[in-house]
C-alpha cells in the first residue's frame, strides 16, 4: 500500500484496526511481485549466516557478503517503491551498507560509525516529527540514558564525541519510529537493540553470540524499516 496514493482516515479505530489488519493479512501472497523483488534480500542474507564470512580476516569479500542484504533492500524499494519517503530510505540504506563495510576494519571503524550516525539522520527525517508524541520520549530517555552513562565509562576520550553523537541519533530514531507505528516500529526497536548488543560486546564486555544476534537483529530492522514504505504512517491518522 502506498500512502501517497491513501486517503488517510480520519477515525483512530479505523486506524489501529487497517493496522493490525496489516500485520495479520498474507501481505505477499497479495502482492507476489514483492516476493520476487525480495527473494535476493533473504537469499544473501542466508549465504551471509552460511559463509560467516566476517569472522575471518577483514577482506573486500567478506564486506561485500556483510552489505549486500542491505543493497538489495535498496534495490528493492527502487523497484517497488516511490516517493521521497522511499528515496529517503534508500539512501539511509545505501550509508547503513557503507557503515557496514567500514566496520568490518577496526582502524575505520569511526568512519562506520559515522556513517550510520547520518543513515539515522535519515531515517529520523523520514519519520518525520510531527506530531510530536512527547510521551513516547520518556521510555527513550530513561531506557537509553542509564545505557549512555555506563557506556561512557569504558570509550576511550577519542570516541566520547562521536559515539555520544552517534546515541543521540540512534534514540531519536527509536522515538521517531515507534510514533510511526507499523513495521517502522518494530524495525527501529530491533535497530536499537542490534546497535546496544553491538556497543555491548565491543565496549564494556564481550557476550557469547554476540554477532549472531546483531546482525540478525540488524538485517531484520533494515527490513522492516523497509517495508513501511507500503504502510500509511499511523502518526497521521491520529
Amino acid at each position: 500500500m502506498d500512502a501517497r496514493k491513501e486517503g488517510l482516515p480520519r477515525n483512530p479505530h479505523f486506524a489501529v484496526q487497517a493496522e493490525l489488519q496489516w500485520f495479520s493479512s498474507p501481505l505477499f501472497p497479495k502482492q507476489p511481485h514483492l516476493v520476487r523483488c525480495l527473494s535476493p534480500f533473504f537469499l544473501t542474507c542466508a549465504i551471509y549466516f552460511l559463509l560467516w564470512i566476517p569472522e575471518d580476516p577483514p577482506s573486500w569479500v567478506g564486506a561485500l557478503v556483510k552489505c549486500l542484504p542491505v543493497l538489495c533492500l535498496v534495490g528493492f524499494l527502487r523497484a517497488c517503491s516511490g516517493g521521497c519517503y522511499s528515496c529517503l530510505l534508500q539512501v539511509a540504506l545505501l550509508f547503513s551498507a557503507c557503515g557496514d563495510v567500514f566496520l568490518i576494519w577496526p582502524e575505520a571503524f569511526p568512519y562506520g560509525v559515522a556513517a550510520f550516525t547520518k543513515a539515522q539522520m535519515l531515517y529520523i527525517w523520514a519519520f518525520g516529527l510531527r506530531p510530536l508524541q512527547l510521551g513516547l520520549l520518556l521510555p527513550v530517555v530513561l531506557a537509553s540514558l542509564p545505557f549512555y552513562c555506563l557506556l561512557r565509562l569504558h570509550l576511550s576520550p577519542d570516541m566520547v564525541l562521536l559515539l555520544t553523537a552517534y546515541t543521540l541519533a540512534l534514540a531519536t530514531m527509536l522515538w521517531r519510529g515507534l510514533a510511526r507505528g507499523g513495521s517502522a516500529r518494530w524495525g527501529a526497536l530491533l535497530f536499537t537493540i542490534s546497535d546496544t548488543v553491538l556497543a555491548c560486546n565491543t565496549f564494556i564486555q564481550p557476550l557469547p553470540h554476540a554477532r549472531l544476534v546483531v546482525m540478525a537483529t540488524y538485517y531484520a530492522a533494515q527490513f522492516l524499516i523497509s517495508l513501511s514504505a507500503f504502510q500509511s504512517p499511523r502518526l497521521k491518522t491520529n
